[in-house]
């Protein structure tokens, strides 16, 4: 393992809800971190025990080797410019822009500097998900046809912004698209996209919000993406379901057993992996794996680029539903 203390000034921007899952990530791994936000910098830093809180982007900047923003995503090319032109490698939540235009810019942007910019698809490094992507890797499954995930949770009624999708994108770009890049991690890419929606009230008159997608894979594989933003009280749970012609690979955070092989009614029906419950946070498993490349460790299992098409693929799915009709899907360079 690279010794992260070689590069362990973090600054943090943004003290919303994500950044109680960040911030004791960063002091777990034994990072002087200073904070930064226009508001809730001071509980965040009490609660969490630990961080120092500065008055301004500048006072981050200049304390900082590593940039954490998390803050809402209308402003992350901003803060994530700011932070690149300064000589700071990026950690930057997801998605890593509103718009396509805007990841590409910093993906760009990071590669003509010579920085290292990471968007936080931490759903990479949920056990379960990392362990699929493992056992579809290794051909455990035969060659992968059908997928199907799942992602269901309360509509975010703590920030107003949620509710403009001219900022969040909606349920598509802040929820879906955590699968849509699975999707494209475990069953390659992806060339055309058909989705539908729907956004209204529930009976109590709280806002709802469900999107499905359909993804056509070069392979000629397909996945159904769907996410829920739903009432207050709304239990979050996630699961998937993928299927080659060798065996089925399920989870559902529902279940009791966190994950299962079922290879059918052959000799090793009813086999399992290895007991895959959490030991740490994969928010501490994500920044570690970022920290470690930070100080010339190896490359991480998500990069620039992949942040990029994610916003891409949300995107046409938020086309598709628009039009009504399947859209075209073509990968190209960032």
């Amino acid at each position: 393992m690279v010794d992260f203390q070689l590069r362990r000034r973090v600054g943090m921007v943004g003290a919303g809800g994500i950044a109680r899952s960040h911030l004791p990530a960063w002091l777990s791994l034994g990072a002087d971190v200073v904070v930064y936000s226009e508001a809730g910098a001071d509980a965040l830093v009490a609660e969490c025990g630990g961080g120092t809180v500065v008055g301004s982007l500048d006072e981050v900047l200049a304390a900082s080797d590593i940039v954490d923003i998390v803050t809402p995503t209308p402003t992350h090319r901003e803060l994530a410019e700011r932070a690149l032109r300064a000589g700071k490698d990026v950690v930057c939540e997801k998605p890593l822009g509103r718009s396509a235009e805007d990841a590409r810019a910093l993906a760009s942007l990071a590669a003509d500097l010579g920085r290292q910019l990471y968007p936080g698809h931490v759903v990479r490094f949920f056990p379960e998900y990392a362990a699929m992507h493992q056992a579809v890797v290794d051909g455990t499954i035969g060659a992968p046809a059908v997928a199907r995930f799942t992602r269901t949770g309360s509509f975010p009624t703590w920030a107003e912004w949620f509710s403009d999708e001219a900022q969040s994108g909606g349920v598509v770009l802040d929820l879906m698209i955590h699968d849509l890049d699975i999707a494209r991690w475990v069953m390659g890419e992806v060339t055309e996209v058909y989705a539908t929606a729907s956004r209204g009230r529930s009976e109590s008159g709280a806002e709802v919000s469900v999107a499905d997608a359909v993804l056509t894979h070069a392979s000629g594989a397909i996945s159904n993406v769907r996410a829920v933003w739903g009432a207050p009280g709304t239990t979050f749970w996630t699961s998937f379901h993928v299927a080659g012609d060798g065996g089925v690979l399920r989870f559902d955070t529902r279940d009791e057993k966190s994950f299962r092989l079922d290879r059918g009614a052959s000799a090793a029906a009813g086999a399992m992996l290895p007991d895959l419950g959490f030991v740490e946070s994969p928010y501490l498993t994500e920044l570690r794996e970022f920290a470690e490349a930070f100080a010339g460790g190896p490359v991480p299992r998500v990069s620039a680029h992949d942040g990029f098409i994610a916003v891409r693929l949300a995107l046409a799915v938020l086309e598709s539903i628009e039009r009504g009709a399947a859209v075209a899907f073509e990968e190209v360079a960032s």
